[in-house]
C-alpha cells in the first residue's frame, strides 16, 4: 500500500468516524446520567432525513441543520418524559423511538418528493462543503506530515470539526465543571443528588437533550456532508448501535470514546477500497465480509465487554424521590 492509498484510507476514516463519534458522545452524557438510549439510531435517522428534506426545498442546509436539530429534540423530550417523567422502561422507549424513526421518515419521504423514501440529491448551498483550513495547503511540501495535514485533517465539513472539538469540550465538562460533577453523579447516586437540594429529573432533561444534539449533528453528517448528499431509506444502517458499542468498549470516556470510533471508522473505510488486502497481505476477501466487519466487530465488543465495562450504578433505572 503506498502512501497516496494511506492518506485516502485515513481521510475516509475521519469522514466515516464522523457521526460515529457524535453519537457516541450523544450516549456519553445520557448514559452518564442514568438514561440508557437506544433511540441513537431513530434520532440520528430523523435529523438526517429532516436535515436533506428542508434543504432540497429551501436551498439553504443550516435551515435544514436547524429543523434537524429540532426533530432529534423532540425525540430526545419524548424519551426524557417517557423515561424521566413517567418512569417507564428505557429501553422499550428507545426501541420505540427507533421504530418511529424508520417508518416516519420513509412515509413522509415519499409523501413531499416520491421518490421511494428519498430526497433529491443535494447541490450546491444545499450541503455541507469541504473546508480547506489555513495555511494548510502551504504545507503540501513538506514530505510525510505536509501531505498528511493537508490531504488527511484537511478538506472535511464543518461537523467533522465540531466533532472533534467536542471530544476534548465533553471532557472539560464532565470532569472539571459543577455540572458535570452532578451529571456523573446522578448516574451513580441520584438520592445523595436529591438530598443536596439539586434536581434529578432537570439534570437528567438536560443530558438527554444534550444527547439530542449531538445526535442531530451526526445525522446532519450523514445526509448532508457526505459526497452523495441525499436523505436514503434507513441511511444509519446500525450506526446507533455501533456508538453504542463505542461506549461501552471506551468504558464511559470521551477521548477512548474517539478513539473507538476511529477503529470503527477505519474497518468503514477499509470496506470501501476491498483490494488493499489483496495488495498488502495478498489476500483476496470478499467485500461483503468486510462490510461485515464492523458489525462483527461490535458484537465481539458486547460480549466481551459487556461484563467487564462497568456502567453508571444507577443507569436504567428510574429515580423516585423518597417522601
Amino acid at each position: 500500500m503506498d502512501w497516496t492509498t494511506l492518506l485516502q484510507l485515513l481521510d475516509s476514516t475521519i469522514r466515516l468516524a464522523t457521526p460515529l463519534l457524535l453519537a457516541c458522545l450523544a450516549g456519553l452524557f445520557s448514559e452518564r446520567a442514568g438514561i440508557f438510549d437506544i433511540g441513537l439510531e431513530g434520532k440520528m435517522l430523523v435529523s438526517a432525513f429532516a436535515a436533506a428534506a428542508v434543504a432540497a426545498v429551501t436551498g439553504s442546509v443550516w435551515l435544514g441543520l436547524l429543523v434537524g436539530i429540532m426533530g432529534s429534540l423532540t425525540l430526545s423530550a419524548i424519551h426524557g418524559v417517557a423515561s424521566i417523567t413517567f418512569r417507564g422502561n428505557q429501553l422499550i422507549s428507545g426501541v420505540a423511538i427507533n421504530f418511529l424513526a424508520a417508518g416516519l421518515t420513509v412515509v413522509l419521504g415519499q409523501y413531499f418528493f416520491a421518490e421511494g423514501g428519498r430526497t433529491p440529491q443535494l447541490g450546491q448551498g444545499q450541503r455541507f462543503e469541504q473546508l480547506d483550513l489555513p495555511f494548510f495547503a502551504e504545507l503540501r511540501d513538506i514530505p510525510f506530515l505536509g501531505t498528511f495535514l493537508a490531504d488527511v485533517i484537511s478538506g472535511h465539513s464543518i461537523i467533522t470539526y465540531i466533532a472533534a472539538l467536542a471530544v476534548p469540550v465533553s471532557w472539560w465538562v464532565l470532569y472539571r465543571t459543577r455540572f458535570g460533577l452532578r451529571l456523573r453523579a446522578v448516574g451513580e447516586n441520584p438520592a445523595a443528588v436529591d438530598t443536596a437540594g439539586i434536581s434529578v429529573p432537570r439534570l437528567r432533561f438536560a443530558a438527554v437533550g444534550i444527547a439530542g444534539l449531538l445526535c442531530a449533528l451526526a445525522g446532519a453528517q450523514l445526509s448532508t456532508a457526505e459526497p452523495a448528499a441525499g436523505f436514503i431509506r434507513d441511511m444509519t444502517a446500525g450506526r446507533g448501535y455501533i456508538a453504542l458499542a463505542a461506549l461501552i468498549f471506551a468504558k464511559w470516556r470521551p477521548v477512548a470514546a474517539m478513539w473507538a470510533c476511529l477503529l470503527f471508522g477505519f474497518l468503514q473505510a477499509l470496506a470501501l477500497r476491498p483490494a488493499i488486502f489483496e495488495q498488502t497481505v495478498g489476500l483476496r476477501i470478499q467485500t461483503q465480509f468486510l462490510d461485515a466487519l464492523p458489525y462483527i466487530l461490535t458484537v465481539v465488543i458486547l460480549a466481551g465487554f459487556v461484563g467487564r465495562a462497568i456502567p453508571p450504578r444507577a443507569g436504567g433505572e428510574p429515580y423516585v424521590k423518597e417522601r
